[in-house]
């Protein structure tokens, strides 16, 4: 009987250390009968009220481009991650019920989204990337990997670039 291997939640997004996080852990950690589920947190829609701050009118139609422009990032990034993917298969012979691809877009704030996925999606590990920020920076902006590794109810591998 074939056992079923380990769920790894690997978070995505635009940034080189979102992609060097992915390479890594295909090549490196991902294993055939594992399943990497790919997961990508779409900021909020902007709410606006019918007048902004400065008095102007914020059209509709604006609003729903910025949600356009968002999905399609989105989208962009998923197929580059799944092709990464396809070509790790293909490269270390994990082809033919090898390593599983899984897809899941969310929407929300990065850290709670993550976090919350990581239950939600059975996940055995969180893998991400780290944008190396300094002290400062850190503190000043928030570090999403910081607060995984913090709240995370799971194991969180974080590969440096």
């Amino acid at each position: 009987m074939e056992t079923e291997g380990r769920r790894i939640l690997v978070a995505v997004d635009e940034g080189d250390e979102s992609v060097h996080a992915l390479r890594w852990c295909l090549a490196n950690f991902a294993a055939p009968g594992d399943t990497v589920v790919l997961l990508y947190v779409r900021p909020p829609p902007p709410t606006y009220s019918l007048l902004d701050a400065s008095g102007y009118l914020f059209a509709e139609e604006a609003t729903a481009a910025i949600d356009g422009y968002s999905r399609e990032v989105a989208e962009s990034v998923v197929q580059k991650a799944r092709k990464l993917c396809a070509l790790y298969s293909r490269e270390y012979g994990r082809a033919n019920g090898g390593m599983k691809v899984e897809v899941k877009v969310s929407v929300g704030d990065a850290r709670s989204v993550i976090c919350e996925m990581v239950d939600e999606l059975g996940a055995d590990v969180l893998v991400m990337g780290s944008h190396g920020y300094g002290l400062f920076k850190r503190a000043l902006l928030g570090s999403v990997s910081d607060y995984c590794v913090r709240n995370a109810n799971r194991p969180v591998l974080i590969v440096k670039s």
